[in-house]
């Protein structure tokens, strides 16, 4: 994930900064507990696409 982009990009939802974690390969809003995939190197940013983060799910 391009460092640049990753500055610019914010949660569709909170408005909140987001994290990539390398190993899902998602970017993350710790605000919404949402993790959003990327699919061919491009941030999928759609509420409906994102995945809940579980109340025991770790976040770096």
């Amino acid at each position: 994930m391009d460092a640049k982009l990753l500055q610019i990009l914010v949660c569709p939802v909170t408005k909140g900064a987001l994290v990539y974690n390398k190993v899902s390969n998602e970017l993350i809003s710790k605000s919404a507990r949402l993790a959003y995939p990327i699919k061919d190197g491009i941030p999928v940013l759609l509420e409906d696409e994102a995945r809940h983060l579980a109340d025991n799910e770790e976040i770096e």
